[in-house]
């Protein structure tokens, strides 16, 4: 888990670049499972990585303080949010002060903590009816075409049977929420955009290589124009504490 971790420091100019973000929706989501508004809220984005949640947070009004373990991905994110305050650490040992912040947010990230450390450092940090909020975005599986690409993801990776992703205990009642939404990218982009991922980051150039050559052979047909829809289910999971 280490190591594919911080795979990304080596490739954090391409995360930045082709990544996805996030809805608008999701913030109203968040602000409405919280019970607060965004808007001058202290929020410590953790695992913050180049900066692509940060950015979200603070165009909604939130004075956010950013958290991130890696080197590479620290130092883009300096380049992308100039003047936004980062402190090294991740969430198993959050350089924070106690009772400090009104919500701690984890995008795309909580899977990288040990619970067993990151929960109790979490409620440390949060002040009294602070919240924990938790999300992914997850490729949407309904789209045939998507459906089919997880599948070729998992025969390649040799992952067997289902994956579940268990929220956290002794952190309070999470409520969770599911969001749609789709940008419209180039294959080139969408491609890059899976390239970005830490399995293929610490797979091998050679393999990684051959992978994708594939993969835009069976897609350049369903997308002659060049252009692909991706579409994204965002898992929002909030505990008010």
């Amino acid at each position: 888990m280490t190591t594919r971790a911080r795979s990304f420091d080596a490739a954090a100019a391409l995360y930045a670049a082709h990544r996805p973000g996030y809805p608008p929706a999701l913030f109203d989501a968040v602000e409405s499972l919280t019970g607060r508004p965004l808007a001058g809220a202290r929020v410590a984005d953790v695992g913050a990585g180049t900066g692509i949640a940060t950015a979200l947070l603070r165009e909604r009004g939130a004075e956010v303080l950013a958290v991130e373990p890696g080197d590479g991905m620290a130092a883009e994110f300096r380049r992308t949010c100039p003047g936004v305050p980062i402190v090294r650490g991740d969430g198993n040992r959050l350089p924070l002060a106690s009772g400090s912040v009104d919500l701690i947010t984890y995008a795309q990230a909580w899977h990288w903590t040990d619970p067993a450390r990151s929960v109790p450092e979490a409620r440390r940090v949060l002040r009294p009816g602070g919240a924990l909020a938790l999300w992914w975005n997850d490729t949407d599986t309904t789209v045939p075409w998507i459906a089919e690409q997880e599948e070729r993801l998992r025969v390649f990776f040799e992952v067997k049977g289902e994956t579940h992703r268990t929220l956290p205990e002794g952190i309070g009642e999470f409520t969770t929420r599911s969001v749609t939404w789709s940008r419209h990218i180039t294959l080139d982009d969408h491609l890059a955009n899976l390239a970005s991922h830490s399995a293929f980051l610490v797979l091998g150039e050679e393999r990684t290589r051959a992978y994708f050559a594939g993969e835009r052979e069976l897609l350049e047909p369903l997308f002659p124009d060049g252009v692909v829809e991706e579409q994204y289910a965002v898992q929002l999971s909030v505990a008010v504490v």
